[in-house]
């Protein structure tokens, strides 16, 4: 009879005697993206003014190692130490000390310079990479607990305490493009933080992307085409008046009151239009019809179209007293899309939804643990997390492909950033020697060739 075993590892003998062992190989190729890219030089300018005379280490050094760790999977400064004990791989790396000093020399000016310096790496990587034909902005804002008493920390609207931020993120390449640390009892929907986002999204964007979408721009050399999407949050006039400024579309989350209720029961049940998959395949149970004509939107932007779409509610779906009657799950979105593939605006819409995972990324790059008690401290922390993601995501774009291209950032740890290998010099050439039995070896070795073709 064949026994299974009972045990799940093979207790081998341990010892302290290796040699010239890495761990986190992986992120040595974040490390060096963020050199190649300008992203390195770019922070040292941008924290140049900020009054420090700094002897042992740069700033726009520290502040790169600190974003690879952030990339990597540390969510504290202490968390440096796991790079500062491998300057074979990442040189020398600045104490716990010195990087507080760094993070606390961080000001309005600085940020902005940080900004800037995401810019610059940006228009590098997308340069060598190619850039996305068109541009999403998905728009959302999150709760992120803090259970310490910390500037600015509030009450929040689902009864928690601490802070209530708003980000952008670019959807065709999932990079973080500009976010705002918000007090927790901010409101979802001010229009004042969305417009500011926006055009500091713009500012992040390459040269040719801004081309027309700044306000007061001709429409006519607009080379890209903008289209911002949001949920109902977004849903105000004084937000989406500043989108048709910069000549942009938008997709925006719309409330279901009273007249929208009424116009849904005057739909006649043939005018409904049967949603799509991204296949184009019809969506089982999903239908889609405009109201625009049933609904007053004179207050609205010029071209406002209100679209609604239904479906059978999945078990655990929370429904209105009038979902509930009808049996119907409704949901309103409006747009200054003019074509009239109604499944194909609702499809765009749908694609919202994505945003959800950049969330959560986002709480998985550092913005989880907001780790000072100062406000302007967190600022510059959540600037670094914005970091962290863009070089994960230009990592994906520049080096990887399949599903690794794809995959979040806990996937990448895992099977990348975490590996250990073997550092061996021979003549004046150093090796980083991957273990030959780790699956994604070719991997890791392919993006490392990708990186330095791309970016010499």
């Amino acid at each position: 009879m064949r026994v299974n075993r009972s045990r799940c590892s093979k207790r081998p003998r341990v010892t302290t005697d290796g040699e010239g062992l890495v761990s986190h190989a992986g992120a040595g190729l974040l490390a060096e993206l963020a050199d190649r890219s300008g992203l390195t030089d770019a922070l040292s300018q941008a924290m140049s003014g900020c009054g420090i005379s700094w002897r042992a280490h740069d700033p726009g050094v520290v502040l790169s190692h600190v974003a690879v760790a952030v990339a990597d999977g540390a969510d504290c400064l202490s968390d440096l130490g796991v790079l500062r004990e491998q300057p074979e791989l990442f040189g020398p790396v600045a104490s716990q000390a010195t990087a507080w000093r760094a993070v606390e020399a961080v000001t309005a000016p600085e940020l902005r310079g940080i900004a800037r310096a995401a810019a610059v790496a940006r228009e590098r990587v997308w340069a060598a990479a190619g850039g996305p034909a068109t541009v999403t902005f998905d728009f959302d804002a999150t709760l992120v607990a803090a259970h310490s008493e910390k500037e600015d920390a509030a009450a929040t609207y689902k009864r928690g305490f601490g802070f209530h931020p708003l980000a952008v993120w670019l959807d065709e390449t999932t990079e973080p493009l500009a976010a705002m640390l918000r007090p927790g009892n901010a409101g979802a929907n001010n229009a004042a933080d969305h417009v500011r986002l926006l055009g500091e999204a713009i500012d992040a964007l390459p040269g040719d992307y801004q081309q027309g979408h700044h306000q007061g721009d001709d429409p006519a050399t607009v080379r890209f085409p903008l289209l911002v999407r949001a949920d109902s949050a977004g849903a105000t006039h004084d937000f989406l008046d500043a989108v048709v400024a910069r000549t942009a579309q938008f997709s925006v989350g719309f409330a279901i009151d009273a007249r929208v209720r009424d116009a849904i029961e005057c739909c006649q049940e043939e005018d409904w239009i049967p949603a799509v998959n991204r296949d184009g395949a019809k969506r089982p149970n999903g239908y889609v019809i405009e109201l625009t004509n049933l609904v007053n939107l004179d207050t609205w932007p010029a071209g406002t179209r209100l679209i609604c779409r239904r479906e059978r509610p999945h078990p655990g779906a929370q429904l209105t007293m009038f979902d509930t009657v009808n049996g119907w799950r409704h949901t309103c979105f409006i747009t200054n899309t003019p074509t009239t593939d109604l499944p194909g605006l609702e499809l765009r819409h749908r694609g919202h939804a994505r945003v959800e995972d950049r969330v959560r990324n986002w709480k998985n790059c550092g913005l989880a643990n907001l780790p000072f008690e100062d406000f302007t401290r967190n600022q510059a922390w959540c600037a670094i997390s914005l970091l962290a993601g863009c070089l994960l995501a230009w990592t994906q774009h520049l080096c990887l492909d399949g599903h690794l291209a794809k995959a979040e950032p806990k996937t990448l740890r895992y099977r990348l950033l975490h590996v250990a290998a073997r550092l061996t010099t021979r003549g004046r050439q150093t090796t980083l020697r991957i273990d030959s039995t780790w699956p994604w070896r070719n991997d890791l070795a392919t993006a490392y060739t990708r990186l330095r073709t791309g970016l010499p």
